[in-house]
């Protein structure tokens, strides 16, 4: 079988939805069948029965449960990928196992995750339609030969220098006292690097951030991801990267060496200290319909770092963070956009080049190398 294809612009995308729950594919079918241009082709218990309807009839989009019976979701979706790579949404629940499925699954290939309570599952699903309907129009947009680009590209990690011990943990960013193998390490950087994307992102994110040595200026870190999926997403990245990457926490310093993820749920700004930069973790009103909110990131960098930034924006659809980058292009950072080969959804970027906020234009490999030459720079 060969990869799916695009459809025209006028055929409806077709929707698979995989749950054991009844309630789920009887609710989530109703959302979906009112939205325009959605067509619910099928629904199946679990992957068994999806496999025989999927041969009678291909989806555009799957939403797929990750815990079921007889086949587990992280084994159909490998199997879905290696035969006939199909944007596949994961309808996960907010518990630790859950997250920890989820996070394979990403790494598996799925494009995007819709989060479901263990209560008041149909009362959750109406009111969350909006975010349903939005999450699978983004899917079918996707681009399935750049996620199988950034699946197969993991990133070259730099090995770790034997003067340079690993980069440890500690609340708010705590750190030994310095010592002459590290102390480059813990010193505050006077730049930074802002980066901000969506969907098809945590793939993305990985291929850059494994690429990057622990001299790199601190980064701060916008994917659109739910509460309690951050965490677990900052600790995979964290054991894959040489770069330290945590989940960021209010008051941390952006240092070199360490990516700050913003928690989902919670908007990331950061702000000037001195000779030091620190990040605010914080409540507020989604903007562009996210929290986190990339703007709301590029606009904190460019008003407290200015050209002493880096600004870069990623895979993903709608256009949070276009305008944010805009206005670090305008105070003088230097600023990036993925290009459209290598995005599994070209939206924010697009928006980004429409406004003439790219300095530069990149493929995904193209990126680290090219983060890694600012941090060579002496001079901005």
């Amino acid at each position: 079988m060969g990869e799916a294809g695009s459809r025209g612009a006028r055929n409806p995308i077709r929707v698979l939805i995989v749950d054991d729950s009844a309630v789920v594919r009887q609710v989530m079918g109703e959302v979906l069948r009112r939205a325009p241009g959605i067509e619910v082709i099928a629904t199946a218990s679990d992957p068994v029965f999806a496999l025989d309807k999927m041969r009678q009839a291909w989806p555009d989009v799957i939403l797929l449960d990750v815990e079921m019976p007889r086949m587990d979701g992280i084994t159909f979706l490998k199997r879905i990928m290696a035969e006939r790579p199909t944007p596949v949404i994961i309808c996960s629940t907010l518990t630790s196992r859950g997250a920890e499925t989820t996070m394979q699954a990403l790494a598996a290939g799925a494009v995007s995750i819709i989060t479901k309570p263990t209560l008041g599952l149909k009362h959750f699903l109406n009111d969350s339609a909006a975010e349903v309907v939005s999450a699978v129009r983004s899917a079918a947009r996707a681009n399935m030969r750049a996620m199988k680009l950034a699946a197969a590209t993991p990133g070259r990690m730099p090995p770790p220098a034997s003067s340079s011990p690993s980069l440890p943990d500690g609340a708010q960013g705590a750190r030994p006292p310095a010592t002459a193998g590290h102390e480059a390490l813990a010193e505050t950087t006077d730049r930074l690097i802002a980066i901000g994307t969506s969907t098809g992102g945590t793939q993305a994110l990985e291929v850059v951030l494994r690429a990057l040595p622990r001299t790199i200026p601190g980064l701060v870190v916008v994917q659109h991801m739910p509460e309690k999926f951050t965490e677990l997403f900052a600790q995979r990245l964290n054991q894959l990267c040489a770069i330290e990457v945590l989940e960021a926490q209010d008051g941390q310093r952006v240092i070199a060496g360490r990516a700050l993820i913003a928690p989902g749920g919670r908007h990331l700004t950061v702000r000037r200290s001195g000779a030091h930069y620190l990040v605010e973790v914080r409540d507020g009103p989604p903007v562009n319909r996210h929290r986190p909110s990339v703007d709301v990131l590029f606009r904190s960098v460019a008003r407290h770092a200015g050209r002493n930034a880096m600004g870069v924006i990623m895979t993903g659809m709608g256009d949070d963070g276009a305008r944010g980058l805009r206005e670090l292009f305008d105070a003088g950072a230097a600023t990036v956009a993925q290009d459209e080969a290598s995005s599994v959804v070209f939206g924010m970027p697009r928006e980004a080049i429409r406004l003439g906020a790219a300095g530069r234009v990149l493929g995904l490999e193209a990126i680290a190398p090219a983060l890694i030459q600012y941090g060579r720079q002496r001079e901005l």
